[in-house]
């Protein structure tokens, strides 16, 4: 499953790549980390969802977290429009994406994509 990253800022007119990565890379299979979940007795339900958590690959443009990405924050990604993150700000939208080809065949899993917004001001509440 291909795995894919996008940023776009507020000042960009296209989101740019971040991370490409492969569901290949995951460290426990989804039968082990099933097996995790139920050996305790914990019973896993129809309709129940498993999520993987971080999927980095072997190369820096594969790596699953922004940290990871600008190394800890010590190397900010550079975006194609020259601003730079280490972390998201508000405004920035980020989507996720998965995709499986085999022969003759593309499945998409749909886009995941969210925007960073202000926090609230609750200082009237105080």
């Amino acid at each position: 499953m291909e795995l894919n990253v996008t940023l776009k800022t507020p000042t960009m007119s296209e989101a740019a790549l971040i991370s490409k990565s492969n569901f290949k890379y995951m460290y426990w299979s989804a039968n082990q980390q099933l097996t995790h979940h139920t050996v305790t007795g914990c019973n896993m339900n129809v309709g129940d969802l498993l999520g993987s958590g971080t999927i980095s690959g072997t190369e820096k443009g594969s790596f699953g977290s922004l940290l990871e990405l600008s190394w800890n924050a010590k190397e900010p990604i550079k975006l194609p429009n020259g601003e730079e993150r280490t972390f998201l700000l508000d405004g920035d939208v980020l989507n996720l994406e998965g995709i499986c080809r085999g022969q003759g065949f593309t499945i998409g899993f749909g886009e995941c994509s969210g925007k960073i917004l202000p926090a609230l001001d609750d200082s009237h509440y105080f």
